[in-house]
């Protein structure tokens, strides 16, 4: 994959993903505090692959009729930064400069609301499933350009600023897979 920022990078987004906007985001307390990556994992329905599910979580459009577990989470305002699906497409809903709502009650560090100064990552998948090749290629493809342009401290799991109340990406992920040195699995 060549790098993924150009001229559009200026504004946060990534020409190489797919953009759907979100409306889930705000701005950062402090401009260009950026020094976390947080790799989350999520499948809608749960434990199922490809749907439509978590494009229309992350844009307000899901609809609780559609699954009994939507009714439990439609009302929820959430979005991460980028999607990487199975096969590796990468989706961007909020630009990179501003706050997604992806890591609720969190801290790193000291440091409280990891909204404020993190880019989050979902992936397709669950606690339970192994993740795909194409994806640990988009993943460190995405977190090279990252580092080259940000002051990242660190790349967590969800699970490690949320303690007790995530567990995504979940044991099946392999840290091993993410060719990146500021990597600090939890």
């Amino acid at each position: 994959m060549s790098s993924l920022f150009s001229s559009e990078q200026d504004e946060g987004w990534l020409p190489e993903a797919r953009r759907i906007l979100s409306p889930n985001f705000d701005e950062r307390p402090v401009e260009n505090d950026i020094c976390l990556v947080v790799v989350h994992a999520i499948s809608l329905p749960p434990g199922m692959f490809g749907g439509q599910g978590i494009i229309d979580l992350f844009t307000n459009q899901l609809n609780p009729e559609d699954h009994p577990y939507y009714r439990e989470i439609s009302n929820l305002r959430v979005s991460a930064h980028l999607l990487i699906r199975r096969n590796g497409e990468l989706i961007q809903f909020v630009s990179l400069w501003k706050r997604a709502w992806h890591a609720g009650v969190s801290e790193w560090a000291g440091r409280e609301r990891c909204n404020d100064f993190s880019i989050g990552i979902e992936l397709e998948g669950c606690d339970e499933l192994s993740f795909e090749k194409a994806q640990y290629a988009t993943l460190n493809a995405v977190l090279a350009d990252l580092l080259a342009r940000h002051p990242i401290q660190a790349v967590v799991a969800h699970s490690e600023i949320a303690p007790g109340r995530k567990t995504d990406p979940g044991p099946l992920f392999d840290w091993d897979s993410v060719i990146c040195p500021a990597v600090y699995p939890g």
